[in-house]
């Protein structure tokens, strides 16, 4: 079976490449058959694509813990407990008191939020 792959270097191979993978979504292909193969291959190289012009930012350390305290159905009075006082927590999450180490250690280790994008630097409204 000859493989029918292109590479991706705009918006029509993309939206090729698209058609083409749409296919194994419903049905599958089976470890070590051609059509495995190619889905891998269509993948990659839909990601490579993907990874260069529609590039996706982690948010910075406040937005992370807004948007979790939304997944988790979180308040900010639950950030004022694990935080110590509403006033810190109000000025955390409105950009007034950048975080500390105690309060990163905090979040990962009670909300699971990972460390690393709580470390990221980020502006604050002074």
């Amino acid at each position: 079976m000859q493989m029918d792959i292109r590479a991706i270097r705009n918006e029509a191979d993309y939206d090729w490449a698209l058609k083409e993978i749409e296919q194994y979504f419903d049905n599958e292909p089976a470890l070590g058959t051609p059509e495995a193969e190619r889905f891998d291959v269509l993948a990659n190289l839909l990601k490579v694509y993907e990874d260069a012009h529609y590039p996706i930012t982690a948010p910075d350390p406040v937005e992370m813990i807004k948007q979790w305290m939304a997944i988790q159905g979180l308040s900010q009075g639950d950030l004022a407990t694990l935080l110590g006082s509403k006033p810190r927590a109000s000025e955390v999450l409105n950009r007034k008191r950048a975080l500390t180490m105690d309060m990163v250690f905090k979040l990962n280790r009670e909300w699971r939020i990972p460390a690393e994008t709580l470390v990221s630097p980020y502006h604050l409204a002074i």
